[in-house]
């Protein structure tokens, strides 16, 4: 059993709580919050001893891991916390908004080698996966084109969306790393426009609610992503992986899939799964498996700080890309 301590009570920490807490082989130890009655509050629903000592919450034998699922912001501070404290780290993705203090977070995780995973949960998405596996066993022959539509029902309140670090790191981020993931390499150049159609409070902070990205492959493979703040259907997620010798596609999931014909209407469905915390329930618990299946056999997590670094690099590319209306070519 490894012992856990989940650090922050808010909305990511909501999603973890209670996964760690049913899962067999983790222990939920302690509840972290620098704010007593937010940690009292999170410990009474999933478990766990409250804590707003977060030396004291590192200290405890019993803690063998941390789950980092604060602001982004903070995440720098906690993942030097928990590193020197000999620590496994799984961490919310992004490690941080900027460049410089991501290269920090791996400087850290450098100089304190501990296990450590960055929960780009989208990767252990069931049928994610199986795509994947699908195209790296050839099934569609040389891969020519990946395609990914992420389109969110609603836009977020602007407090959040001041603080997320644009439309590209926040949202964009996780299609390029699962993109990433399948092609099995990194873009050499990438591309993108953007707008704001749907939120004019968005516009007014400088950001975007609706882009377009290429990403250019050394193997001259091409990927396109195309994310929206607003979608009148619900959540929309889709995958495509064109080859040579056939296509791959992952479709939307719904509440209930089963498709009604009637006098009324042919090919009736549900509607959409409504936003990322329904459709991919799934996969923040097959990523805390993937992260106590790797601690148990001592091997190295996946995803990694450098996928993390590589990623957020492409992310803001894209943002410089928008401002500059030119092509970016990463290093």
């Amino acid at each position: 059993m490894i012992g856990i301590a989940l650090l922050g009570t808010g909305r990511m920490a909501h999603v973890y709580g209670p996964k760690i807490g049913a899962h067999p082989g983790l222990d939920l130890v302690r509840v972290y919050n620098h704010r007593p009655e937010g940690a009292a509050r999170a410990a009474a629903m999933y478990g766990g001893t409250p804590s707003d000592d977060l030396s004291a919450t590192l200290a405890d034998p019993a803690v063998d891991a941390v789950v980092i699922a604060t602001p982004t912001a903070t995440h720098l501070d906690y993942i030097d916390a928990a590193a020197r404290a000999g620590k496994a780290i799984y961490c919310e993705k992004p490690l941080d908004g900027t460049l410089e203090r991501t290269e920090r977070c791996r400087a850290v995780l450098d100089a304190h080698p501990v296990p450590f995973m960055l929960g780009f949960n989208r990767r252990f998405d069931p049928e994610n996966a199986r795509l994947r596996a699908a195209v790296r066993a050839g099934e569609i022959g040389a891969l020519t084109f990946l395609m990914s539509w992420s389109r969110e029902p609603a836009p977020p309140p602007l407090d959040y969306v001041k603080s997320s670090g644009g439309y590209f790191v926040d949202a964009t981020i996780h299609d390029i790393d699962l993109l990433c993931w399948i092609a099995g390499e990194w873009p050499h150049e990438v591309q993108a426009a953007g707008s704001c159609l749907f939120d004019p409070g968005i516009g007014a902070l400088g950001d975007v609610d609706a882009t377009m990205t290429t990403l250019k492959f050394p193997s001259g493979a091409l990927a396109h992503v195309n994310n929206s703040r607003h979608c009148a259907y619900g959540f929309d997620q889709r995958l495509e992986a064109f080859g040579r010798d056939g296509m791959l596609q992952t479709l939307n999931r719904r509440d209930d899939d089963l498709v009604r014909w009637s006098g009324r209407a042919t090919e009736a469905r549900a509607p959409l799964k409504h936003f990322f915390l329904e459709r991919y329930d799934e996969s923040f618990s097959a990523a805390l498996d993937a992260f106590h299946d790797a601690l148990v056999a001592g091997e190295a997590p996946e995803p990694s700080a450098e996928d993390g670094h590589r990623a957020l690099g492409i992310a803001l590319a894209c943002a410089e890309s928008v401002r500059t209306g030119r092509t970016i070519a990463l290093g």
